[in-house]
């Protein structure tokens, strides 16, 4: 179990719960040492319940469950955050956070996606499309950002929105499979547009 300070609450420590995709902070709950075993074992958040006086797994009863991700510790050892994904709106009212906050995938999604690449090229799973531009190597994928970038252009000056969109989705993956395989990521260019930024 994670070296968590129960003490300094009675028992019990915020756990604020953070959609694993999008970012967005989703709920706060509490729980006491028995709700972390149980949210650690089953991978599903489980809190306590100050009002009823008990553990209650999310989701229990309306079956919007928090699959747990990865669970980290504050710097003072009393505050937990856990990214989680969700299975449907997480507020008793039926909104998706406990803010009121529409749970879009935004540009967060870009990093999900980054990540999901990094893991694919560990893994390496034979029926994968981004496996065999892996292994294919280097030359065959920056062909296909190339090739990706002239369809972009030729949507953008005599296709439809949408043909627009495919296009310049299929480079962005391109481009993210690229700087992967150069063990490269997106943040080191937003770093240098944020160097080249004027406001």
């Amino acid at each position: 179990m994670i070296n968590i300070d129960f003490d300094k609450m009675g028992g019990l420590v915020p756990a604020i719960v953070q959609d694993n995709v999008t970012g967005k902070v989703l709920m706060l709950g509490f729980m006491n040492k028995e709700a972390l075993r149980q949210t650690e074992e089953k991978r599903q958040v489980t809190f306590f319940s100050r009002t009823k006086k008990r553990l209650w797994m999310k989701g229990e009863t309306s079956g919007n469950t928090l699959e747990v991700v990865e669970i980290r510790l504050d710097c003072d050892n009393d505050t937990l955050l856990i990214k989680a994904n969700p299975n449907g709106p997480v507020c008793h009212s039926g909104s998706d956070t406990c803010f009121g906050e529409k749970n879009d995938a935004d540009l967060h999604f870009l990093k999900y996606l980054q990540n999901f690449i990094q893991q694919r090229k560990v893994q390496m799973p034979p029926d994968s499309y981004t496996t065999f531009l892996f292994n294919k190597g280097i030359n065959r994928i920056a062909q296909k950002v190339g090739e990706e970038a002239v369809e972009t252009v030729i949507e953008a000056t005599n296709g439809t929105r949408q043909a627009l969109v495919c296009e310049a989705s299929d480079l962005v993956f391109h481009l993210l499979v690229l700087l992967v395989e150069k063990d490269m990521c997106v943040e080191d260019l937003i770093g240098e547009l944020q160097k080249r930024h004027k406001a």
